[in-house]
């Protein structure tokens, strides 16, 4: 097991992306903190978790408050003894233009989708440096924080600045022994904000020929959080199907 004995800290762990990391992290070994802001589908992931022998605990949580940050990183040390790794997944998005949006819904998109891993990271991080025993944290982005998109001005901004942030959260935080990565997925699962796991309805065009899955990307923030992955620093790992690399190309170069 790859992450036998260690406590995972994953945001947004009732669904989608979040609750196939809290699955896949719990199966390698990892004692799961779900942080969900939705009681009945965290506890349901926990639930799920707990059948398999594994131990898992859900945290109610704001991440865009600095209060509740604090009182869910206690909770955590209080029932595991500490925290090893972070994921920092949870996430809101908007589909307005620069001229359709508000904003309250770019302050609210802001709030979640980028203050939100810096509150998390913030405290999580100082609690791992005082452990002393270092760390591993990834931060999720986004391909629409690569590259620009006809809606969702605020989730684009975002996502380009949490990977730059991931970027420098790297720098500060290599001394305390602390990793911190970032995965760039596209379209995998169901859509950012969306509160049943709906994928029927999403398309795409990309080199993998399908739809991403949550599975996908679990992956590969498993990659990123295990010793796989222990001279990678700072780095934006792009899961999107190929789509970054023929993103200059006709459409036609895609596999449908």
């Amino acid at each position: 097991m790859k992450l036998q004995g260690q406590v995972a800290v994953i945001t947004g762990a009732g669904r989608n992306i979040g609750k196939a990391m809290a699955k896949l992290f719990a199966a390698e070994g990892a004692k799961i903190a779900v942080i969900e802001m939705h009681e009945g589908r965290g506890q349901a992931v926990v639930d799920e978790i707990s059948k398999t022998g594994q131990d898992a605990m859900l945290v109610l949580c704001d991440v865009a408050k600095s209060t509740d940050v604090e009182m869910m990183v206690s909770k955590v040390v209080a029932r595991f003894g500490g925290i090893d790794i972070l994921v920092n997944n949870a996430a809101l998005t908007d589909h307005a233009n620069i001229f359709e949006s508000t904003e309250e819904e770019f302050d609210k998109v802001i709030a979640v989708s980028l203050k939100g891993p810096y509150l998390v990271t913030k405290y999580v991080a100082a609690q791992m440096a005082k452990q002393g025993r270092g760390g591993k944290i990834v931060n999720f982005g986004s391909t629409s924080g690569l590259i620009g998109r006809a809606d969702g001005i605020a989730y684009a901004a975002a996502k380009a600045g949490v990977i730059n942030m991931t970027r420098a959260m790297a720098v500060q935080l290599a001394s305390h022994r602390i990793r911190v990565n970032c995965v760039v997925p596209n379209r995998s699962g169901s859509p950012v904000g969306f509160d049943d796991d709906v994928t029927g309805s999403r398309t795409f065009e990309n080199l993998a020929g399908r739809l991403g899955t949550a599975e996908d990307q679990a992956k590969a923030a498993l990659f990123l959080v295990s010793d796989d992955s222990d001279f990678i620093y700072g780095h934006p790992l792009v899961v999107d199907g190929g789509v970054m690399a023929t993103a200059n190309f006709p459409k036609n170069q895609f596999v449908k």
